[in-house]
């Protein structure tokens, strides 16, 4: 604010002095201290009186100077227009409004938003405020006064110098005679169209809200995101550089052609040669032109500008000379024979006379023109077969308005490179050779011509549209200003346009119209032949045109370069941003320079013209995209004030945009979209996040929406089943992710496919972990970055971790959008008496997904996991497949071995068989039904044999038991603890009875796979040796004939699946194996842990797999 707002002195009197106390504190509050933190509020006293009245009291003014700091970029999230945090300390006295009096500072009162709106003052851009920052030097800055442009001075006057220009003045005419005034008209018909239709839709989006700096890049890139708007803009600024070279050839062919063609460095001694030292005339030329202009720019920027209006008189007076010397040849048509040999033209640059020989007096003597054509000057020399057989005659370069001439123009004439330029109703004798013609002094197509090449030759003549929203800030009512300028230049200049092509063909010969250089009327231009008073006005007029549009472009696209850099989507090009103090872009003008001089290089105004036209002609498809897009998708902001606009015309002047590429130049337009396409993936990627409320968020949305809805009618099929997956995270009390490697695995198994959603939940209340909960989620977006793992955060805060869980399990995702797996990281620290809750709220998630028929992940030794950056070599991926829970456990290996991370590791698959069980036949019948699945692995039966419960199972279930009953006890209270103590003594009375009985335990334990082996087990008969054999263990410790028979029997199972297990997989890179479920009897969970601790023990990497109740892998396609 301190940059905002400046104290005033004012002469005290009896009013100032009267308020002087309460303006004082308005001012402390206001202007907040020197670096816009908060000063402590002065109190405001009613009688505060200063001491001297005669003392000046200061008062607060508004200043509407650019802030000295940053790059002015308005906040755009916010009503007010170039707001900054301080300006909502605003101070309230009243009691009218004290129920709101509270939420003031976010909330302000509807007349202060009015007043900074009318207070706002749009700062001219470009390089007015760069000339201002030259002549403050030192001294205090005076305020910018409002912007008093018109729609005449500041829209029309510069998009009609933009448009007009080079091209005119230099191709117009060639481009008539070559392709007939007919297809002129439909070339200039359909560039024109073009720019109108894109001209409608820049008004509409120029009318929708304020436009800052940047002009087209700004309305691109805000209606179409950062991507879009930053490949687009790039786009523009090449096609704005490429647009310098293209001036400035064209003010050096102007100048070595037709002004002094004798200040040519390299000349050729062959007229074969002549198209080459051209070439390396204007590369040399050019570069010293452009080295000059760019000098020029960064000293003096100002004089540019000031200098605008006298390039534009160039412009007015060369058009205006052209239509005075149309209507002269009406009753004077101007002298400028064509000399012709036969229906061929010549180049009468080398001879004075359209004449074989001359008599002078009684002396006939051979010509200049005879000695081109013969070997020597006497009458009996050696001659060109079709000079001696072909008269000289002269025709009228320009007959006139009214000669008729017209209808000999209507039709083209193209033409390969090299072809003679003919009139076709002069008679004409043949015996030429033709391979001798490009010797001679005829007049040649120095290019190949087709109408496609002229397109793209023509399309930058109509080019300059964006100049009026380019000025946006000069403008005293832009929102009307622009539309009404822009269209009346396009359908002022479209006129001149027409009309010159009609007047051009109407007056104008076919073979000097096509006659590019004006060689055949003696190196005249000729459009100059046409003009009125003399061809000097069109020459001179469209040099300095051409050196005015030059300096502007230079001076132009480095501001537009600056306008992106500063935006920050594009980090490579940050360092153009930066400048001289006074904010004039030193890089960016320097990179420009650099890309200018490629275009220099090219040397040929023809093969640049179509560069700049792909450039340009992508901005404008994408404006009318924009347009297109925001119509269509009716966005609440979009409220232009320029009503003449439709969706449908947007969409015709993008597929006219897109046609015109192809037809100027197919390759070069696939360069084009190649080059933004490169730009809009380095954008997507590396580049800086910005939302801008652009239309492509619009209908990223719409299509969102659109198919959430879809989705939501019927389940996926399971061959469209893929893993969706909500990560569990958690995180230290510094808000730190403490397991980043889960998000490393679940990139690896997504590999950027599917949903993923990474929540996390933290205790308390939502009001007062409001700041914690978007750091945790600030902070988990960027490991999500750092590891490469596409998805969505969630944070939910909640009164335990308990209900959070509960809460992301039951509502994260959108309609069909939701996860259908959960992946979390083992409890490493759940032995830990102070840790009791993770093992509780782990086995309570279990719970939780099994009801919620979602499938669950547990990764054990998660950070020592893979990262994405490591290449795990030959190794194997060990599928142990102990229940089939829909298959989930075939699925995640495949997965898995898609990302390059496992690319290399192999699928091993193991199954285990027992007494009952034909290992053989199980492993063809696997091996077969892998086939079916598609799937490459190697497959393996392990034998599980019944054996008895050792000493160890029994002793490991005691710890255990032993262990469970203290962590209870800690938890109990006296009373409590004493009526446990009773309990566990009855029930191990009841224990030590039941071991009396036969069928107490049985004589070996199996492992329980299927129902039908479960109810065998449970009805197997007892043997009698067997029970004396248990008896003889219990005496062995007494204390194991009181445990619980279940906890031995699950006991028994881990250890000896475990000791299989590391057998075959502890030199795995990854083991996957069936999670068993929870106890149904909560009681028992502790318990539940430890086997699953025994289960996973001397194992590395582990992923326990638990299914979500249903098939996810099919054999069928």
């Amino acid at each position: 604010m301190g940059d905002r707002f400046v104290v005033v002195p004012v002469d005290g009197g009896g009013d100032a002095a009267e308020h002087s106390g309460s303006v004082v504190a308005q001012t402390t509050r206001l202007t907040g201290g020197d670096g816009g933190e908060e000063e402590p509020e002065v109190e405001e006293d009613p009688v505060f009186e200063p001491q001297d009245p005669n003392v000046a009291v200061p008062i607060l003014k508004y200043n509407r100077e650019p802030n000295k700091y940053g790059d002015g970029v308005p906040k755009e999230n916010s009503p007010f227009i170039n707001n900054t945090d301080n300006d909502k300390s605003n101070s309230y006295d009243g009691t009218n409004m004290a129920l709101f009096e509270e939420e003031m500072d976010s909330n302000p009162m509807v007349s202060s938003l009015l007043d900074k709106l009318a207070n706002y003052t749009n700062l001219t851009q470009g390089a007015q405020e760069h000339e201002e920052a030259d002549d403050d030097e030192g001294s205090k800055k005076k305020a910018v006064k409002s912007p008093q442009m018109g729609t005449f001075m500041g829209v029309y006057l510069p998009c009609l110098q933009n448009i007009l220009g080079v091209i005119l003045f230099l191709r117009l005419t060639w481009i008539v005679g070559t392709a007939g005034i007919l297809e002129s008209l439909a070339i200039v018909g359909l560039c024109c169209s073009c720019t109108m239709l894109t001209a409608i839709s820049m008004s509409a989006i120029a009318t929708n809200g304020v436009v800052p700096a940047g002009g087209s890049y700004y309305m691109i890139s805000r209606s179409l995101g950062p991507e879009f708007g930053g490949a687009v803009g790039l786009c523009f600024y090449l096609g704005t550089t490429f647009a310098g070279s293209m001036y400035i050839l064209g003010t050096i062919e102007i100048l070595l052609t037709y002004i002094v063609p004798k200040a040519a460095i390299f000349v050729a001694e062959k007229k074969e040669d002549e198209g080459e030292a051209l070439l390396n005339n204007m590369r040399v030329y050019g570069t010293c032109c452009l080295t000059l202009m760019s000098v020029v720019v960064f000293v003096g920027v100002k004089y540019v500008n000031k200098l605008a209006l006298v390039f534009l008189a160039c412009v007015i007076l060369s058009i205006l000379a052209i239509y005075a010397g149309v209507i002269k040849t009406i009753f004077e048509p101007p002298d400028f024979p064509v000399c012709m040999l036969g229906n061929r033209t010549l180049q009468n640059q080398n001879f004075d006379k359209c004449l074989k020989v001359d008599t002078i007096g009684n002396l006939t003597t051979t010509t200049q023109l005879y000695k081109l054509f013969c070997n020597g000057p006497e009458s009996n020399a050696t001659c060109n077969e079709y000079f001696l057989n072909n008269n000289v005659t002269q025709i009228q370069g320009i007959p006139g308005l009214i000669s008729g001439v017209i209808s000999e123009n209507m039709w083209s004439e193209y033409g390969p490179l090299g072809m003679l330029v003919e009139n076709k109703k002069l008679s004409s004798v043949g015996g030429s050779d033709p391979t001798q013609d490009i010797y001679l002094p005829y007049v040649v197509n120095d290019i190949a011509s087709f109408f496609t090449l002229l397109v793209g030759i023509y399309f930058p003549s109509v080019t300059g549209i964006m100049a009026g929203s380019n000025r946006s800030g000069d403008l005293r009512d832009a929102q009307r200003s622009i539309p009404v300028g822009t269209i009346l230049a396009i359908f002022t200049t479209s006129i001149i346009y027409f009309t010159c092509v009609v007047l051009f063909g109407a007056c104008i010969e076919g073979v000097l119209l096509r006659d590019k250089f004006g060689d055949s009327v003696k190196g005249n231009l000729v459009i100059g032949t046409l003009s009125w008073p003399s061809p000097w006005v069109i020459v001179i007029g469209s040099f300095f045109s051409c050196c005015g549009a030059g300096l502007q472009s230079l001076t132009g696209a480095p501001r537009l370069l600056q306008a992106i850099a500063r935006d920050g989507i594009v980090p490579f090009l940050q360092v153009f941003g930066h400048g001289k103090a006074n904010g004039e872009p030193t890089w960016a003008l320097l990179l420009t320079g650099a890309i200018c001089e490629i275009g220099i290089l090219i040397a040929s105004l023809d093969a640049v013209a179509p560069i700049l036209s792909m450039f340009f002609l992508m901005c404008y498809l994408f404006v009318n995209l924009a347009c297109a897009l925001q119509t269509l998708l009716r966005t609440p902001n979009w409220r232009p004030r320029f009503k003449y606009y439709h969706w449908a015309l947007s969409f015709l002047g993008m597929s006219l945009c897109l046609a015109l590429m192809f037809i100027s130049s197919w390759y070069y337009a696939i360069v084009a979209m190649v080059i933004a396409g490169c730009i809009y993936k380095y954008i997507e990627y590396r580049g800086a996040e910005k939302e801008w409320g652009d239309g492509i968020r619009g209908l990223s949305l719409n299509a969102a929406r659109f198919a959430l809805i879809r989705l939501e009618e019927a389940p996926p099929h399971t061959k469209n089943w893929r893993p969706q997956c909500l990560v569990l995270l958690n995180l230290d009390s510094d808000q730190a992710v403490k397991h980043p490697r889960l998000l490393s695995f679940t990139s690896q198994l997504k590999a950027g496919k599917g949903l993923t959603i990474v929540g996390n939940v933290l205790e308390g209340t939502f009001l007062t972990k409001d700041a914690e909960a978007k750091k945790a989620e600030q902070n988990i977006k960027s490991s999500m970055t750092a590891e490469r793992t596409k998805g969505f955060c969630h944070v939910v805060v909640s009164s335990n971790l308990r209900d959070g869980v509960s809460h992301l399990i039951q509502s994260a995702g959108l309609g069909g959008m939701k996860h259908n797996t959960v992946l979390m990281a083992w409890p490493g620290t759940w032995k830990q008496s102070n840790d009791t809750q993770s093992w509780k709220n782990f086995i309570e998630t279990i719970r939780e997904t099994t009801s919620a028929h979602q499938a669950l992940l547990v990764a054990k030794n998660v950070d020592s996991f893979p990262t994405n950056q490591e290449r795990l070599g030959e190794g194997t991926i060990d599928v142990w497949w102990v229940v089939h829970d829909g298959g989930l456990l075939m699925l995640l290996p495949f997965l898995l071995r898609q990302h390059k991370v496992w690319r290399k590791c192999k699928m091993r698959i193991f199954t285990v068989a027992q007494m009952d069980d034909n290992s053989i036949q199980m492993k063809k019948d696997l091996q077969t039904f892998l086939y079916h699945l598609r799937l490459n692995a190697e497959v393996e039966v392990v034998e599980m044999h019944d054996n008895d419960i050792s000493a160890f199972t029994y002793e490991k279930t005691l710890v255990m038991e032993q262990r469970s009953q203290m962590l209870k006890q800690m938890q109990l209270s006296k009373t409590e603890r004493e009526r446990e103590a009773q309990l566990i003594h009855d029930r191990n009375t009841a224990s030590h009875s039941m071991n009396d009985k036969s069928e107490t335990l049985p004589d070996r334990v199996h492992m329980t796979w299927t129902k039908e082996k479960l109810f065998t087990e449970r009805n197997r008969n007892r043997e009698c040796n067997s029970n004396l054999a248990m008896r003889d263990l219990f005496n062995m410790k007494p204390e194991w004939g009181s445990l619980n028979q279940t906890n031995v029997r699950r006991m028994h199972t881990a250890i000896k699946l475990n000791e299989v297990v590391v057998n075959k997989s502890q030199g795995a890179h990854l083991v996957l194996l069936n999670m068993p479920g929870p106890p149904k009897n909560r009681g028992g969970d502790e318990n539940y842990m430890e086997f699953l601790e025994v289960l996973l023990e001397g194992l590395n990497r582990v992923l326990l797999v638990r299914g979500g109740g249903r098939e996810v892998i099919t054999i069928y396609s």
